[in-house]
């Protein structure tokens, strides 16, 4: 805990923008594998991985909660869930049904255990 502590504390500008391209792929990947989970355009898939990575750090700043869907069992998975379908009803161009929330956080929680490093969600 006190490694991502420091490891959070300790971001840079690269390190931001690298994060963001990695989670606008992960993220395209997810939407074109996901059914009703659908991302229109480049500037949505901008905004889903900003406001993701936001929310997120939000979520592990108030709460200590490590919100990655296989990262914390069930819990996290469903706080992931929570978090795309959040997303969907912030980011215009994102459209996700409760179903597919659960069905793109599954997949992005796949994609991450094959992406190797940092985690995406």
């Amino acid at each position: 805990m006190e490694e991502r502590r420091r490891e959070r504390d300790n971001i840079s500008i690269g390190s931001i923008l690298v994060r963001i391209l990695v989670s606008m792929i992960v993220l395209a990947v997810a939407a074109f594998f996901t059914p009703y989970f659908s991302i229109t355009g480049w500037i949505a898939l901008l905004f889903a991985a900003i406001a993701i990575g936001v929310i997120d750090y939000l979520i592990e700043r108030f709460t200590g909660f490590d919100a990655s869907p296989f990262g914390r069992g069930i819990t996290g998975f469903v706080v992931s869930a929570i978090i795309i379908y959040l997303t969907g009803m912030l980011v215009r161009g994102v459209r996700v049904t409760f179903l597919g929330s659960i069905l793109a956080a599954f997949a992005i929680g796949i994609i991450n255990m094959i992406i190797p490093g940092r985690r995406v969600l």
